[in-house]
């Protein structure tokens, strides 16, 4: 196929375009087919969704008990408001461990995506070693310019180099590839900071 599309006017860039869209739906296939199948996966997924609309409602309904006591004041609502704070940060505590479980469940699929990565990548380097497959419209600035130009000959500042084009593709093509099939993330997990290695709590001494 790449050599197919290299004879056209643009063959190089629809080459590195076309690859780099095959690897992405391949690498969502073998995530759908190691992880996001599972009921493992679903399960984490639909715990995080519960445990965000669950704090949610916590935080609003806080909120409008907090402006509705302002004007009657009293200590009796104290305890109520610890009560409902130590209950946002149990479900709060959850939401982040389920984000947390999520991550390493993912961990599977991410190493044989990462090796399919790799094997492309090296792919299309043999392929287009010290070529330019496209030209940028604008001299990018020099720190983009280290890897737009990366291993091209001469000093033309516009050359895109297989690096460069590969980056861009990879990370909106394999993005957007999510969103269409439902695949992304669960925006509360990312919110939860509930990843692999998780900051520490200011609220723990």
């Amino acid at each position: 196929m790449a050599s197919a599309l290299s004879s056209l006017r643009y063959g190089d860039s629809l080459s590195v375009v076309a690859i780099s869209a095959a690897t992405a739906v391949l690498c969502e296939a073998i995530s759908w087919l190691l992880i996001y199948r599972t009921a493992t996966y679903n399960s984490l997924r639909a715990s995080i969704e519960r445990h965000s609309r669950k704090l949610d409602a916590m935080k609003s309904g806080a909120g409008s008990s907090a402006s509705s006591g302002a004007g009657g004041g009293g200590s009796s609502s104290a305890q109520p408001a610890s009560s409902r704070a130590k209950k946002m940060d149990r479900v709060e505590t959850s939401l982040k461990d389920a984000a947390r479980e999520l991550s390493l469940a993912k961990l599977k699929s991410g190493a044989v995506v990462a090796a399919v990565l790799f094997v492309v990548f090296g792919l299309l380097n043999s392929l287009f070693e010290g070529r330019a497959v496209a030209k940028l419209p604008f001299a990018p600035v020099p720190l983009v310019q280290r890897m737009s130009h990366r291993g091209l000959p001469g000093n033309d500042p516009t050359d895109c180099s297989m690096v460069f084009l590969y980056f861009l593709c990879s990370m909106s093509i394999r993005t957007n590839l999510q969103k269409l099939l439902g695949f992304a993330p669960p925006r509360a997990a990312a919110a939860a900071g509930g990843g692999l290695f998780p900051m520490p709590d200011p609220k723990v001494n």
